[in-house]
């Protein structure tokens, strides 16, 4: 009789952990997912500020040529240009999302991570990798190719995508709390860029047309797959930007 109640004390106690663990896991994810997001943010953050003081010594000799993110800036913009121009063409392969157009790894950065995106309302700082490959989305937030890179101006629209709730991290789960106005944030190898959201979609997989460059305006596109839980439809967050003080003047 007693071994029969320590048996049953035990397997309690076997199931009350288990349940425990089960409740605990998304937390404890979460936050191994959110330390491993900073070292790769701050990573960034040093190996371009290392880049600029290189770059900044560089300049003071007369005999230089343009300053290397000048050059690699202005790289992009000819890219981005490009694919207004082409009208996107090649969009319509779905396969070219995971195919890289434009790579960093060039221009000396250990991996084609180009950025960070910070959502204040969703309480989450994402890195934003060029390529939404299955390693890409599993790591943080992937640009899609043929589509414009996250650098601003007009006639661009960088589409960034991410998973709605992943095993170990929330990334997009709670975009349906963006609302109109809302502050979305890029922060690239060069400058930081504020957006706010303008138009919110819920798309069919086939509605290419939606995410086009929108010609005189300056976007970047948030997607990701809707209803949560599902893959059924996209669910596209359209975000404007808003000038810097020194655009405006």
């Amino acid at each position: 009789m007693i071994l029969k109640k320590k048996i049953i004390l035990i397997m309690a106690v076997i199931s009350l952990a288990a349940g425990m663990g089960l409740l605990l896991y998304p937390y404890i994810s979460q936050q191994i997912y959110d330390r491993e997001v900073r070292k790769v943010l701050e990573a960034f953050d040093q190996k371009t500020d290392k880049m600029k003081r290189e770059m900044k010594a560089e300049v003071s000799d007369t005999s230089v040529p343009k300053p290397f993110f000048d050059e690699l800036y202005e790289k992009i913009l000819a890219y981005n240009r490009n694919l207004f121009l082409s009208g996107q063409k090649d969009l319509v392969d779905p396969f070219s999302y995971e195919q890289i157009g434009f790579s960093l790894k060039e221009w000396g950065f250990d991996e084609d991570m180009i950025g960070s995106l910070k959502i204040p309302k969703m309480d989450i700082e994402l890195p934003v990798y060029l390529g939404a490959t299955n390693e890409n989305m599993a790591k943080g937030a992937a640009h899609l190719t043929q589509t414009s890179l996250p650098v601003g101006g007009i006639n661009s629209n960088a589409v960034i995508a991410a998973h709605r709730g992943y095993s170990r991290a929330a990334m997009f789960r709670d975009i349906e709390k963006l609302e109109p106005g809302d502050e979305v944030i890029i922060k690239n190898f060069r400058e930081t860029l504020i957006y706010r959201v303008a138009e919110i979609k819920i798309l069919k997989p086939t509605d290419i047309q939606e995410i086009l460059i929108q010609e005189g305006r300056d976007l970047i596109t948030l997607l990701t797959c809707h209803p949560y839980g599902f893959n059924l439809q996209r669910y596209a967050v359209l975000c404007e930007r808003v000038p810097s003080k020194a655009e405006k003047h």
